[in-house]
């Protein structure tokens, strides 16, 4: 799932392009990509674009009128940019760009919007007004003040972190991720942010010391800094075309059973539903292994317990 890093450089790439331009036509290629009865699609054609935010992981795009297009991507959805007018014709469905959901066409390019696989879990809403915009926000603290040109602002103090943070006895990688407390974090970078702490993924936050939360706190602030500093050099002057959640630079997310890049530990993971954790069990758990619930129920006695029982 793009999370803050990959929706700032997705914004920045978008600035360049479509803010200021028109929106000439919305052509949806799924019926389940629209979440939003009202308005109509036709009210957002015909106007132009006047500002581009983030709200958590969702990608808002303002035009005229207050009418706000809000795409979440959710895991499997990604963006597409073709410029010049006849952009529409070389992204229409049967073309290089398959399972795709949406087309944008502005007068300057398509924005194409595509999801692999078959389940259909990206979204889009059509709203109008602030109030309604803000209702789709799910309460989590901004990270990140709103910086020049849609980047990244001023990082939130020490004691605001602590604040959210220790509002509820969660396990870090619960805390991190969860919308209504942390905005835009997601599996991916939360790994690695975790990685750079030298912290458990299920320590609790309850348990933190000053210490260990003023390091969590570095952690979430560089990580997410150097993340946007890579992809946007990735991207250079180009559209974000390789946004996934496996990228070839992360520390452990991702990278089960290769070397941690910091102490040469084989990396482990916890699977849960879709979902899975990866951790270095040399600087994260003090050499303690993590159980995978359906494996450890499963070999009880026989699950091990440290890295030495795997050598």
């Amino acid at each position: 799932m793009p999370e803050l890093p990959d929706v700032t450089v997705y914004l920045e790439a978008l600035e360049q392009r479509i803010l200021g331009h028109q929106l000439e036509r919305v052509q949806l290629m799924s019926p389940f990509l629209l979440r939003t009865a009202t308005p109509p699609l036709a009210t957002v054609e015909g106007k132009k674009v006047i500002e581009l935010r983030r709200l958590g992981k969702r990608i808002c795009i303002g035009c005229e009128a207050e009418v706000w297009l809000v795409i979440h991507l959710m895991i499997a959805g990604r963006l597409h940019w073709k410029a010049g007018p006849a952009a529409a014709g070389n992204l229409r469905p049967g073309s290089k760009f398959k399972s795709q959901l949406a087309l944008f066409q502005f007068d300057n390019g398509g924005l194409s919007l595509t999801e692999a696989g078959t389940q259909r879990r990206a979204s889009l809403h059509l709203v109008t007004g602030e109030a309604v915009l803000n209702s789709l926000d799910r309460g989590g603290v901004e990270l990140f003040a709103p910086g020049p040109q849609g980047g990244l602002g001023e990082f939130i103090d020490l004691a605001s972190f602590t604040r959210v943070l220790t509002l509820e006895n969660h396990t870090l990688k619960r805390a991190l991720t969860d919308p209504r407390l942390f905005s835009g974090v997601g599996n991916a970078y939360s790994d690695e942010i975790l990685w750079d702490a030298k912290l458990s993924p299920v320590k609790l936050t309850g348990k933190l010391s000053e210490d260990e939360i003023a390091r969590l706190h570095a952690a979430t602030r560089d990580t997410l800094i150097a993340w946007v500093e890579r992809l946007r050099a990735d991207a250079g002057h180009g559209f974000p075309e390789k946004v996934t959640a496996f990228r070839p630079g992360m520390a452990t997310h991702g990278r089960y059973k290769e070397p941690c890049p910091r102490c040469g530990t084989k990396i482990q993971r916890i699977r849960y539903a879709a979902n899975e954790t990866n951790y270095c069990p040399t600087c994260q758990t003090g050499g303690k292994l993590l159980a995978d619930r359906a494996l450890s129920r499963l070999l009880r006695e026989d699950w091990p317990r440290s890295v030495d029982e795997l050598a």
